[in-house]
């Protein structure tokens, strides 16, 4: 079968690219190995803000205690699951009809390059012009005795009943959503932590809060521990060790320990295609080693945030590339946010960045306590700014409840390059996070 464009993988980093070419003419095929739509939709963001519904509903509560609200309510795991399963499990068959819709054939299967312009998927061969990896990331396992008792994310987002005790191994962002998720749940959580602090490329500060907000409610944190083996006991459960000698007795042990690239048996080597340990090497047309192959999404080596939405961006850029346009991509600020319990959000230059530029001061605001009404008595949410001497945005780090809403707001001013007389021009919604922040902001830019 001969392609135009063949995307290997069908997550956000191919799909919509994918649908774009498809409207433009070409033709098109998705190679899919797991399920149609990708980590994200099937294993990933999707069930997880799903499932975290109800833990986020209990920590709202919580700011309730004694002035309002004495009780919460309890999560009934079992019932909440078969909802995520109700609401997630048709998602994948409704974009493959959809793509179908657009003539985009999807072929399941591992695909593995024979040469620059022909795979093998199945047994079957199939050639075209341009190629796209897209093939994602997967959890990485730790190389310790007993990893094999380990589970992962994947499985921690299908479990049918939510165990007495867990322990997760790492204190990345992934770790801290669902060690939340799973204490909410009314498990025994421990988070076990090779380093001292958690949630780099966040605020540190304000991860250091989340830390001591997520000990309060009972979750214990054990840092500078590297963990050395995992056994099973008699009893069924698991006992964790580490080399400092402290052992930790639970009923489920998740490795949170990060994640590598897919891109093992795709013949990446063969063609000779350039990789390095954190995926694909790309130029600034997302172009690889060889000129007829381009990658998008998790699978890159880079530095930008490996997020949804940049597997997206991405994933347009490419389309356009193909179309003709030959402008190197440029992207725009990122934001990203830590959904734990309080969330965290960062956008463009970080504090830590900014002190060691005399250009650039920071600002904290703690709009939490200014404004309890309408920050629901989270009393702790606050802001960094980061602004420049132009007197303009280029950075915010925030900790609270709505700082994630708060956090889209700031991407177009920092983006556009708002000046104060630019916000104040605007009128927000009252009251709103967003309808006090920016205005607060303002009157710093001033």
């Amino acid at each position: 079968m001969i392609y135009d464009v063949i995307f290997i993988g069908s997550g956000h980093a191919a799909w919509h690219g994918a649908q774009t070419l498809a409207r433009a003419g070409k033709k098109v095929a998705l190679i899919e190995e797991n399920k149609v739509a990708g980590t994200c939709t099937n294993f990933g963001c999707n069930a997880k803000i799903l499932l975290d519904g109800p833990a986020e509903m209990i920590h709202h509560l919580h700011h309730y205690h004694g002035i309002g609200i004495n009780d919460t309510p309890d999560v009934i795991w079992p019932e909440l699951m078969a909802y995520k399963h109700r609401v997630i499990d048709p998602l994948s068959d409704g974009l493959a009809k959809m793509l179908s819709v657009d003539g985009i054939d999807i072929i399941a299967g591992h695909a593995k390059f024979i040469d620059k312009h022909t795979i093998t998927v199945a047994g079957e061969t199939y050639t075209a012009d341009q190629f796209v990896i897209a093939t994602g990331q997967r959890p990485a396992k730790l190389p310790i005795t007993g990893t094999e008792l380990t589970h992962d994310s994947t499985d921690f987002l299908d479990l049918p009943n939510m165990p007495k005790s867990m322990a997760f191994i790492g204190a990345g962002y992934i770790a801290m959503e669902f060690a939340s998720i799973a204490h909410a749940a009314g498990s025994d959580v421990t988070v076990i932590e090779y380093g001292d602090h958690t949630l780099n490329g966040f605020d540190n500060d304000y991860a250091q809060a989340v830390v001591a907000d997520m000990t309060e409610k009972g979750i214990t944190f054990a840092f500078n521990h590297a963990v050395s083996e995992v056994s099973q006991l008699e009893n069924g459960q698991y006992l964790v060790a580490t080399v400092q000698g402290d052992t930790y007795q639970v009923d489920y042990v998740m490795d949170t320990t990060g994640r590598v690239p897919n891109i093992d048996d795709l013949g990446l080597d063969d063609i000779q295609v350039d990789f390095d340990r954190q995926g694909v090497l790309v130029n600034n047309h997302l172009q690889t080693s060889i000129a007829n192959i381009y990658a998008s999404g998790d699978v890159i080596s880079k530095s930008i945030a490996r997020l949804t939405p940049t597997a997206t961006f991405e994933s347009h850029y490419i389309a356009s590339v193909l179309l003709g346009d030959q402008t190197p991509i440029n992207y725009p600020v990122v934001p990203t946010i830590a959904f734990t319990l309080p969330r965290l959000a960062q956008v463009g230059v970080t504090a830590a960045e900014a002190k060691k530029q005399s250009n650039l001061t920071v600002i904290e605001i703690p709009y939490g306590q200014i404004m309890r009404f309408q920050t629901l008595n989270d009393v702790h949410a606050a802001i960094k700014i980061i602004v420049n001497q132009e007197k303009q945005l280029v950075g915010a780090a925030l900790i609270g409840d709505f700082a994630p809403e708060v956090i889209n707001a700031l991407v177009p001013v920092i983006n556009q390059h708002y000046t104060s007389d630019d916000i104040k021009s605007q009128i927000f919604a009252f009251p709103t996070h967003t309808g006090i922040v920016l205005p607060m902001i303002a009157n710093y830019l001033a």
